[in-house]
């Protein structure tokens, strides 16, 4: 060793979100060749794989000033952290640094693993199963119970696309899916029919893969149009209906629930004539019906009149 060498540092990052040993090969190879590793984190999953690699790792961060005095002399310490790596060693080291008056060994990041796409999913789903053991209200809770939230979730989350607002948006989607992994949760302890939020996501995928065969099999889609018909068919086939009014839910919203009923229709080439009536109701659904042939969404269109409405209200109080 060179004792003019002021050695090497090394912030060795590790998701805890990937398989523990899973590690890229500069990582291994750096390890293997460290004079000293150093992990600040006793429950770290990486360790025990270390230790089998013949890898010796001291328990606890040295500072830095005593970070640098170990790399005197061209040796390499590693310090194995957390993705998010560690905060008070680089303030400290950047402070020597700053000074001007200790000459510091070449300090280096080396990423050991990554993220996958999707990889935050897994802490929600830890953190939800830590709130569901935990707090109070969470642990009662039943699908029945949440069911009324789920509905509001979903139309604030309309409420956001509608207005435009990304922050709002990101929100939002997040409630939602809050909402998902909340009932997968209860879901889980049901005695006779227990799933858990693995069982949902592969069940969705393979139902994705199914309905795109465009996508994943051999079959050709030119247009979006192709792929509504290829889906329609397959979900025709999948669900074994007796009509084509099954599976639209009648609890939905009266405009939607009246387009969505036309839609159907249409889609099937039928020729139903509408329900003929005095009330307002049989009105609403032709207008409904005349919209959805049209093209327009009536429940998106009645939503922006209705927030018109509320504006000009609002400028009548003399409200901003």
């Amino acid at each position: 060793m060179n004792a003019e060498d002021p050695g090497r540092i090394v912030l060795l990052t590790a998701s805890h979100r990937v398989a523990p040993g899973l590690l890229s090969w500069p990582a291994w190879q750096t390890l293997h060749a460290a004079d000293r590793v150093h992990c600040g984190e006793p429950e770290q999953p990486q360790l025990p794989y270390l230790r089998e690699a013949g890898i010796t790792v001291t328990l606890g961060v040295p500072d830095a000033q005593e970070l640098v005095d170990a790399c005197a002399g061209g040796r390499t310490v590693v310090i194995l952290t957390g993705g998010e790596g560690n905060q008070p060693l680089t303030d400290g080291l950047a402070r020597l640094a700053g000074s001007g008056r200790v000459r510091m060994p070449n300090l280096e990041l080396l990423p050991g693993s990554y993220d996958l796409p999707g990889a935050r999913l897994l802490d929600l789903v830890q953190v939800m199963d830590r709130i569901r053991l935990e707090c109070p209200w969470t642990s009662q809770k039943t699908h029945k119970g949440l069911a009324k939230y789920a509905i509001e979730e979903a139309y604030e989350l309309v409420e956001a696309i509608e207005d435009g607002d990304r922050e709002e948006l990101r929100e939002e989607l997040g409630d939602v899916l809050l909402q998902v992994v909340f009932h997968a949760r209860i879901a889980e302890e049901d005695e006779d029919e227990p799933f858990s939020v693995d069982d949902v996501a592969a069940t969705l995928v393979e139902k994705l893969i199914h309905r795109h065969p465009h996508v994943f099999g051999d079959e050709t889609a030119e247009t979006p149009e192709d792929v509504h018909a290829h889906w329609l068919r397959t979900k025709a086939i999948e669900k074994q209906r007796e009509s084509v009014t099954d599976g639209v839910p009648l609890g939905q919203p009266g405009l939607a629930l009246a387009a969505k009923l036309a839609s159907r229709v249409r889609t099937a080439g039928l020729d139903v004539a509408l329900p003929q009536g005095d009330d307002i109701g049989y009105r609403l659904l032709a207008l409904a019906v005349r919209a959805q042939e049209d093209g327009i969404d009536p429940e998106a269109a009645l939503r922006a009149a209705g927030r018109a409405y509320r504006d000009a209200i609002r400028a009548a109080e003399g409200v901003g």
